[in-house]
């Protein structure tokens, strides 16, 4: 049955979808007991298949923070298949999304940062205003992300999110993910000094 319900996710059939739920009606809490397997949330994410991702979600919502054998959630998997309609559609879903750490404890918004995607960047943290405060399991804040793979307009759009909202918010926050020192001690200030990033 499980099979049958991956081949309707990887072919987006919210029409078999349901078939099989008639024929087994709890096929779908047989995914909780499958650690870190491609659930077909997982394969309708990665093809690409928005409408039967958004069923599979608003069946199954538990189902959006299970990591696949690589460490992966669906939402990393849409991000690294550029299926950036769906990622913004799981975040219009459910904002705590832009949170869930994958491999390495890389979030939503480290690997937008990372990839550049900076219309990511700006919707993450308008949706998730506390997502700029997560680490990797290297301690990098996004900000480190951006240093570390050369993303500047990613850096810009993450700096002038601090500034605008911190002075909204709490200024605390700012100075706090501004000096956040990764595992070797390097707050992204000093990363960008030592990578010859220009200063604004």
């Amino acid at each position: 049955m499980i099979d049958s319900l991956i081949s309707a996710a990887k072919v987006g059939d919210i029409d078999l979808l349901y078939k099989l739920i008639q024929m087994q009606p709890y096929v779908l809490e047989h995914t909780d007991f499958m650690p870190f397997v491609d659930t077909p949330l997982h394969v309708a994410a990665a093809a690409g298949h928005a409408s039967f991702a958004t069923e599979i979600m608003r069946l199954k919502p538990s189902s959006v923070w299970k990591l696949n054998q690589c460490g992966l959630s669906p939402m990393h998997l849409a991000l690294q298949n550029k299926h950036y309609r769906m990622v913004c559609r799981f975040v219009n879903i459910n904002k705590d999304l832009v949170r869930v750490k994958g491999r390495e404890g890389l979030t939503p918004l480290h690997i937008a940062t990372q990839t550049g995607r900076t219309d990511l960047v700006a919707k993450f943290l308008s949706a998730c205003p506390g997502s700029i405060e997560d680490v990797t399991v290297r301690s990098e804040t996004a900000l480190h992300i951006a240093v570390k793979y050369d993303q500047f307009k990613a850096l810009e759009v993450l700096v002038g999110w601090l500034q605008r909202n911190c002075q909204r918010l709490a200024e605390d926050r700012e100075k706090r993910v501004l000096n956040w020192q990764d595992e070797v001690g390097n707050t992204a200030l000093h990363l960008s000094v030592l990578k010859g990033f220009p200063q604004s």
